[in-house]
């Protein structure tokens, strides 16, 4: 076994205990996901309640409805940042619809523009947290130390030239979170 094959591996191993219904195994995905989950909510929604609530949503359904993962389409980080992103977005927008209703100075244009930045923002973190650490630590040290890419190389103990890249391809993945839907609403995980 590869390092490549375990994570596939242990999405279609822990899709079916929670299909079988194992409280372990949905403890695991918490222990393994609920830091994510929630960071991601709170990106969105900006208030810790809110992103308790959500957390406590996400894994609900996974219990719930753990046929809805399939692991032959993504792995099951990617499935549950998605469930989280639609939930969270959900809560968005009904939270601020109301406050547009209750105070009538908000627009709805302005309202799907709060809505897109803050899924902008958490596709961002996720997309981040995801990469592999090598293109992670570049960037960190890039952009939130301001080292510029001698000194990141000197501080990854790689080449210049390996600092480049690095920083060149993390960027092109973080430039993907602005590559939503207009609407804003990602697809519905489980969807075809």
């Amino acid at each position: 076994m590869t390092k490549k094959d375990a994570p596939p591996r242990w999405d279609r191993r822990m899709q079916q205990r929670l299909a079988r219904g194992e409280a372990a195994a949905l403890g695991e995905c918490y222990d393994r996901f609920a830091s994510l989950v929630h960071g991601l909510a709170h990106r969105v929604l900006g208030d810790e309640a809110a992103a308790d609530s959500i957390t406590r949503e996400v894994f609900a359904h996974l219990w719930e409805h753990p046929e809805e993962y399939d692991p032959k389409r993504s792995p099951l980080r990617s499935w549950i940042a998605l469930l989280t992103h639609r939930l969270a977005v959900r809560r968005l927008r009904a939270t601020e619809t109301a406050a547009l209703a209750r105070d009538g100075r908000t627009t709805p244009e302005e309202l799907e523009h709060k809505v897109h930045r803050a899924a902008v923002a958490a596709r961002a973190d996720y997309i981040v947290t995801a990469m592999p650490v090598p293109l992670r630590a570049a960037l960190e040290r890039a952009y939130f130390q301001r080292r510029d890419y001698r000194q990141t190389a000197a501080d990854l103990g790689i080449t210049a030239d390996e600092a480049r890249r690095r920083l060149r391809l993390g960027l092109q993945l973080l430039s993907t979170a602005y590559e939503t839907d207009p609407s804003g609403a990602p697809d519905e995980p489980g969807a075809a």
